[in-house]
């Protein structure tokens, strides 16, 4: 047992500095690893209850599968949405296509994709006579959207092209719920929503007896002057095939809703993101075939780099086949792989035959001593000095400890010492009896 731990010893003695270098290298290279992905990340979603609310309780359901926690912040839209954004207090955001940021002073933005497209609709109270172009609203109580939305800023722009002045007094700034409500109470005449075509709120609205759509006859011509609009027709009674539902079709603008980020948003958090995406956006809708969306066009951001490279390859292989959490961790440290491979594969090849040479150099350096021995054997001329330098080397040895697989050739020294010492005693009684028998020698003598 005493030889096992002292073997034991030995080896730890050789591999323990080739395990402190091998660490070395790998924390000089953690310095280099990214950090891991954050546990929680907040989207501005907008109005609770409407699409953008809707979508993201969605993103979060899938992405607490995966251990992130996806916090849902309500803003009034686009344009809070992207305010919250430059200030940090979001890293994701809901953006209504053609809602710029209000500077740029501050952090850099990126968009993952264009998601859906959000018509614009205008519903009037029936009794209303039915307006051709915008400019008849003028008359009119007209909801634009609240203050921050990404409807009223569309809707601005759009009165504003045709000479109306968005700050008179009949253009009001109720929150979308408030509009609801007060257009089927007949307390405004119209209100404008950005909304998917999805949205309970318009699915109310269309069903609702006092309350009718307008189509915008322009509509090509909004879409011609704004790449960011499109021009979108909704068929006679595709809401309602029973009910007829919208009575007529109906030629709407519609932007895009755009996923935008932090330009510091972690590269494993953004991949997350897009497989998300496409899980929620790819089955398609009324207005977009399947697997339109997610889309890098219609951004007016910087697409971001991983998104990209999603766009292009989709997921990354690791997270193909393992969950979050593991693929991120490796993806983190291939970082290592390189100081790890340039030091581990040299030292694996090297280390064995080193270790082995120092084991046997334990043993073989005491051949140079017992060579001496078997070479001076043969004219020594005094056989008692190399029988005692045998036996101190004997003594010697037997304190040497290798390891087991090393000790057949610790017991082969043995035996050549004590072959040696045969040799030793068996020239010195040849010399003996060679003297014995010369004439005039003591023994003959007495012979005679």
């Amino acid at each position: 047992m005493r030889t096992r731990r002292r073997a034991d010893n030995s080896q730890l003695r050789f591999y323990l500095p080739l395990a402190l270098l091998v660490l070395g290298g790998f924390l000089l290279a953690l310095r280099f690893v990214e950090p891991a992905p954050p546990r929680t990340v907040r989207i501005a979603a907008g109005e609770p209850g409407g699409a953008y609310d809707a979508f993201a309780r969605r993103y979060a359901e899938l992405m607490s599968r995966e251990g992130i926690a996806l916090e849902v912040v309500p803003t009034h839209g686009s344009v809070e949405n992207l305010a919250r954004l430059q200030r940090g207090e979001v890293e994701i955001a809901f953006v209504q296509g053609g809602v710029a940021p209000q500077s740029s002073d501050g952090p850099a933005l990126q968009g993952l994709g264009s998601l859906f497209y959000e018509p614009l609709w205008l519903f009037l109270r029936s009794e209303l006579e039915r307006p051709g172009r915008l400019p008849a609203l003028e008359s009119l109580r007209i909801n634009l959207g609240p203050e921050g939305s990404g409807t009223r800023a569309l809707v601005i722009r759009l009165l504003r092209d045709n000479g109306l002045d968005p700050a008179s007094p009949g253009f009001l700034a109720l929150d979308s719920s408030e509009a609801e409500r007060a257009l089927a109470d007949g307390r405004i005449d119209g209100a404008f929503f950005v909304a998917s075509a999805q949205s309970e709120r318009i699915g109310r609205l269309l069903h609702h007896p006092e309350i009718r759509p307008v189509s915008f006859e322009r509509a090509a011509a909004y879409a011609r002057r704004y790449a960011w609009l499109r021009e979108l027709v909704v068929p006679e009674g595709s809401e309602d095939l029973a009910a007829n539902l919208p009575r007529q079709d109906l030629r709407l603008l519609a932007t895009t809703a755009a996923l935008v980020v932090r330009e510091d948003l972690h590269p494993a958090i953004v991949n997350l993101l897009m497989q998300v995406l496409e899980k929620v956006h790819g089955q398609g809708d009324r207005f977009e075939p399947a697997r339109r969306f997610p889309t890098p066009d219609f951004l007016a951001f910087p697409l971001n780099e991983e998104a990209e490279r999603y766009y292009r390859h989709g997921p990354p292989f690791l997270q193909r086949y393992l969950p979050f959490w593991a693929a991120s961790f490796i993806d983190r440290m291939k970082i290592m792989l390189l100081p790890l491979l340039g030091l581990m594969l040299p030292l694996f090849k090297v280390a064995p035959p080193l270790y082995r040479w120092r084991m046997r150099a334990r043993i073989y350096r005491w051949y140079d001593e017992l060579e001496a021995v078997d070479l001076e054997a043969p004219e020594a001329r005094d056989p008692e000095r190399l029988l005692q330098v045998l036996d101190d080397l004997e003594k010697e040895v037997r304190e040497v400890k290798v390891p087991l697989a090393f000790s057949d050739q610790l017991y082969h020294l043995r035996q050549h010492i004590d072959f040696v010492r045969q040799e030793v005693r068996r020239r010195a009684g040849g010399r003996e009896e060679a003297h014995s028998s010369k004439p005039g020698s003591t023994q003959s003598g007495r012979g005679q």
